[in-house]
């Protein structure tokens, strides 16, 4: 409450109280707008989409007189029709668009679900699935009607994506709602995707949760991924994969992932000091052609973990350091450590080339299936 309303609620003979900002309905009458809707995994941002998805079925119930004030007043045009540049598009009228890679994640719903973990809506055929912003322009062509569309991990997609809701919000008052994650599980930027859309977006809403520690009730903001080895949580480090298709459901498989919300205290992230102290300036010395020392740090991690420099830096840093954490030290229960480091190596850094991982992979007889999947998860996909 500011000073002002305090003073006049106090005169007023009422005691001081915080008041919130109201959760107020999706406003369907301001145009040009590109929304973030960001925050951790199992925060409820698909969950929003799906508010507003059902907040435009009551908006569209209400007198056609009101289309004028949802349709710009004549300001926004239909980019494709031909004769007068007026368009039809409402933005009472979304449609639901979902990531190719993403299409899995809710097998036991149907095809036109928009799905979230507490439930669904059915949006008949203004929902689809693409792969990049060229599919995106397709169906904005396709679908002039339409007025709001819903993005769904937005930051899965190339970065001309950014520029293009941009420029169809702009020139067609167009609203975007982009329901994403920011941060990885690393806690970083997700990737340049996702720091266009934050330079180019007009609006944000940021979400959070409890973290879902059992002895905690902190706000949280971390996406923490973890791996359940026999019935131990064990969590990921710094250089698993980036990107893995899933997530979803509690996983008791230790080869996939578990997601959960957590805090700064309990976000778990072993591993960052090993990767850019040691297998990163290992991966270097490979890119110039000298593979040796890579292959005998990841011969070790394979069959004499011990004897690795993974091993030596978490020994020293969580069982001999000042502060110890079996709760770190539990990340090197995680199978197929070597696989991981090769997919962390090629695809998201690119200091291996194809001929060398191929050779890595003979040599130390890597999991060909494992690397196969974690490698098209990441968009390299390899024959092995």
């Amino acid at each position: 409450m500011n000073t002002h309303t305090g003073s006049l609620y106090k005169s007023l003979g009422f005691p001081s109280v915080a008041i919130h900002e109201e959760n107020a309905h999706f406003d369907f009458i301001e145009p040009a707008r590109t929304v973030l809707v960001i925050g951790p995994m199992g925060s409820g941002k698909t969950e929003y989409a799906a508010r507003l998805w059902r907040d435009a079925e009551v908006a569209r119930r209400k007198g056609p007189s009101l289309s004028w004030l949802t349709s710009g007043g004549g300001s926004q045009k239909e980019l494709f029709e031909s004769e007068s540049g007026i368009g039809t598009a409402d933005r009472r009228n979304t449609f639901f668009v979902r990531y190719s890679l993403d299409s899995k994640r809710f097998p036991d719903y149907p095809e036109d679900a928009l799905a979230f973990r507490g439930g669904f809506e059915r949006c008949g055929k203004n929902i689809a699935t693409i792969s990049n912003s060229f599919d995106l322009e397709d169906l904005i062509r396709d679908n002039p009607y339409v007025g709001t569309w819903i993005l769904d991990e937005a930051a899965f997609y190339d970065e001309r994506l950014a520029y293009l809701v941009k420029r169809e919000a702009e020139l067609r008052g167009l609203v975007f709602v982009m329901p994403t994650l920011l941060l990885n599980f690393r806690g970083e930027i997700f990737n340049a995707t996702a720091r266009l859309l934050m330079e180019t977006s007009t609006d944000i809403y940021p979400l959070s949760a409890y973290c879902e520690h059992q002895e905690c009730l902190e706000n949280a903001h971390n996406t923490y991924r973890y791996y359940v080895v026999d019935g131990e949580e064990c969590p990921a480090l710094f250089f698993d994969p980036l990107i893995i298709v899933g997530g979803d459901r509690d996983a008791n498989d230790p080869l996939e992932p578990n997601y959960c919300t957590r805090c700064d205290s309990h976000h778990y992230l072993p591993g960052k000091e090993y990767t850019y102290f040691t297998l990163k300036p290992l991966g270097q010395r490979a890119s110039v052609g000298d593979l040796s020392p890579l292959e005998k740090e990841l011969r070790n991690m394979r069959y004499e973990p011990q004897s690795s420099e993974l091993f030596r830096l978490f020994r020293s840093t969580y069982l001999e350091g000042p502060v110890p954490s079996l709760e770190h030290m539990n990340a090197l229960k995680v199978p197929l450590l070597a696989e991981r480091a090769v997919v962390y190596l090629f695809a998201e850094q690119n200091l291996l080339s194809a001929e060398q991982t191929r050779t890595l992979v003979e040599r130390l007889d890597l999991d060909k299936k494992y690397l196969s999947r974690r490698l098209a998860d990441n968009k390299r996909p390899m024959e092995f």
